[in-house]
């Protein structure tokens, strides 16, 4: 009878779990005007992010989230699985930064990473700085290293929030001691001028989302106070952004302008009493890209070539300019840097990846191609044996490490006591990765990489996840994730497409997605799910799509303009309300990327395509999960919170929008320790899976 009541039980408090209604937002109706448009935003008090009440809704939304997942896992449940294929993958080299080689380990996996080191790459880990042990708290994370030149120092950046800004620690490398220098609201990694004292950027923003106040540089001696730091840089009033890098006793310094249209560039010469920045550069056009600094000569690409080359000129004298490798047509450069005496030159081509091996001058000395789906990246040089110690990896083969002898042209798999031969989880040709284009709308042949298990049936019932990300140039290649491999173990299809505002078709192809032209950004990726559907890998009852950050956004209009074409929506961290694009933190300094609401005819493109702008009445759109972070201080959670707000309270919205806040946490997500990382990767391909296969 106990038996029968307790089932009867369990039954019921499930039908109340699925009978909850989305939670209901109270609207306060605000008035937004601007160039003579006005429009009503109910949802303007969720804006205030650390108040009580946005608290408090905030905390509502995530339990009913987080029953639902609970429910979800009743028929899904991941974690165990990821857990497995995540402990049974090979593991990547450490970095030679220096003298020594760095790598990152979990002391416990309840806790965040350890920083490590290694004399030898064939020696006993050791560890430098636990964020636990300096902290006394589990949400201190380590979040960025750098050694100083003569490897004596490594400045160590720990963050508790997830938020952008950091506190700066200093280890004596020798001894494993923690120095007394404390460097606050770091916004910034370390550039070291030799072992003496690091750059780094500040700011003093009081509030976590108030617009930028400050963007300063400054230089830290070791043993002083931060009081006493030199302040190098002020571009607090006007409003520009900069970068800076150091190499040898070279500091070099990029101010751009709000537009990204105008750059200038300085040196300083260090070692001085005083630091003196120098102009030696003014680009208007923003036509250059600064690559390299060595032996007095600035190495640089140029716009005129549209995939990229290297230049270079004596740094004193601009005009003495030189061509040292040309572009290769329709081969996008991706990444280039000396080691030793040779210039490395890495290219994509589609589906493609390989390396050029030039001297210092430019001459041909070798090339290696990666296997075909494989991306790669070069850890370090061996000048001694003459070779270049590479990671290969693809979306579902982990990391192979491998020497690529620039002599010989050899290349061999690289083991050693500690980076044993692990077997493959699954055999190589387990899974199919396809790189194709499609025709977007206007003609343009866009690229998408596909992969699926090998055998499956194109019918065009398969779940599949479309993602993107297409803002800011950034060129995409695949990262091993085992997660990923627990989708496509279920039949899943995964499907990424290379769309216009990213750079993986050279500098016209950013261009061609952004500011005025951003529209096309999203019509690529309609039209990228009009070919999967036409091509029978899926159907719309069958097609999810995520995004993070701009790739949020991306998503989040997909969603708004083609609800018909998707039937699982999850949006990371995204931008939404594009009106008020530059009201939090840096946004202001993202006007270049999506247009600036100052100007009438960009304010009516950002409305024509904000998300939160055009969410109808009429319209039920499809089931959707938004994530957000608490403390995300580069995109604010209150885009999250509105978008989500406004989809759930419409009488026509019958599929379920639910909103988790991660707590903790900031624009990457998790708080960096091991299970809150594979958690949030299970909860998002339980759910994902849960309501494809409904």
């Amino acid at each position: 009878m106990l038996k029968k009541n307790y089932n009867l039980f369990a039954l019921l408090f499930s039908a109340v779990v699925f009978s909850q209604s989305m939670p209901v937002t109270k609207k306060t109706p605000t008035v937004v005007s601007r160039h003579n448009i006005s429009f009503t935003d109910d949802y303007a008090w969720l804006e205030a992010m650390e108040s009580e009440s946005v608290i408090n809704w905030r905390n509502a939304q995530n339990e009913f989230t987080n029953l639902h997942l609970e429910e979800v896992k009743k028929k899904w449940s991941s974690a165990f699985k990821i857990k497995e294929y995540d402990h049974y993958s090979s593991n990547a080299m450490p970095k030679k930064l220096g003298k020594y080689y760095y790598l990152r380990l979990y002391r416990d996996k309840n806790k965040a990473v350890s920083l490590f080191y290694k004399e030898k790459l064939n020696d006993y880990s050791i560890e430098l700085a636990n964020p636990f042990k300096i902290y006394k708290d589990e949400r201190a994370r380590l979040v960025g290293y750098k050694p100083s030149t003569n490897s004596m120092f490594v400045a160590v950046e720990f963050n508790k929030t997830g938020g952008d800004k950091s506190e700066m620690r200093f280890v004596n490398i020798s001894t494993k001691n923690l120095l007394d220098d404390t460097l606050l609201n770091v916004n910034s990694s370390a550039e070291w001028f030799g072992d003496e004292g690091v750059f780094y950027k500040r700011n003093l923003n009081l509030r976590t989302f108030e617009k930028d106040s400050t963007s300063q540089l400054f230089y830290h001696k070791i043993g002083t106070p931060q009081t006493d730091d030199t302040l190098v840089l002020d571009a607090t009033a006007s409003g520009n952004s900069f970068g800076f890098k150091v190499w040898g006793n070279k500091l070099i310094l990029i101010e751009s302008d709000k537009d990204q249209d105008s750059k200038n560039y300085y040196q300083a010469t260090l070692g001085n009493t005083k630091i003196v920045l120098e102009k030696f550069l003014e680009d208007r056009d923003s036509n250059f890209k600064l690559l390299n600094y060595r032996d007095g000569r600035v190495y640089f690409s140029t716009k005129a070539f549209d995939w990229g080359e290297v230049r270079s000129f004596d740094i004193n004298n601009p005009k003495d300019e030189k061509v040292v490798v040309p572009q290769i047509y329709t081969h996008l450069l991706t990444n280039s840097g000396f080691y030793g005496d040779y210039l490395v030159c890495e290219y994509k081509v589609l589906g493609k990846n390989y390396l050029i091996v030039y001297d210092k001058n430019g001459g041909f000395v070798r090339r290696f191609d990666v296997p075909y789906s494989m991306d790669f990246r070069v850890n370090f040089y061996n000048p001694e044996t003459k070779n270049l110690f590479v990671t290969f990896y693809s979306y579902t083969i982990p990391y192979l490490n491998y020497t690529l002898n620039i002599e010989t042209g050899q290349s061999n798999p690289y083991f050693n006591d500690f980076l044993p031969p692990m077997p493959t989880l699954f055999p190589f040709d387990h899974f199919v990765t396809t790189a194709v284009t499609y025709k977007s709308r206007d003609g343009e042949d866009v690229p998408i990489t596909i992969v699926y298990k090998k055998g499956l049936s194109l019918d065009g019932n398969n779940p599949t996840l479309l993602t993107a990300y297409g803002g800011y140039g950034v060129v995409n290649g695949p990262n091993y994730n085992p997660a990923l491999l627990y989708f496509l173990e279920k039949g899943g299809v995964f499907a990424f497409a290379h769309v216009r505002g990213g750079g993986e078709k050279g500098r016209k192809w950013q261009k061609a997605g952004q500011g005025i032209n951003k529209p096309n950004t999203f019509n690529d990726f309609i039209d990228a799910a009009e070919f999967l559907i036409a091509q029978k890998y899926t159907s719309p009852q069958k097609l999810g799509i995520t995004g993070g950050s701009h790739g949020g956004l991306v998503v989040g209009v997909a969603m708004t303009k083609r609800p018909d074409l998707f039937k699982v929506v999850i949006p990371k961290m995204g931008v939404f309300d594009m009106a008020q694009t530059g009201k939090f933190t840096y946004g202001e300094k993202n006007y270049y990327e999506y247009g600036n609401p100052e100007i009438e005819k960009e304010y009516e493109s950002l409305l024509g395509y904000s998300p939160f702008n055009n969410i109808k009445d009429d319209v039920n759109y499809p089931t959707t999960l938004i994530i957000t972070s608490e403390n995300d201080d580069r995109v604010a959670p209150a885009h999250s919170y509105k978008f989500a707000a406004k989809l759930q309270n419409r009488t026509a919205q019958k599929n379920p929008i639910y909103l988790k806040t991660l707590q903790h946490s900031g624009h990457s997500g998790s708080t960096g320790r091991y299970a809150d990382s594979i958690n949030e990767e299970a909860d998002f391909y339980n759910f994902l899976l849960y309501h494809l296969n409904e």
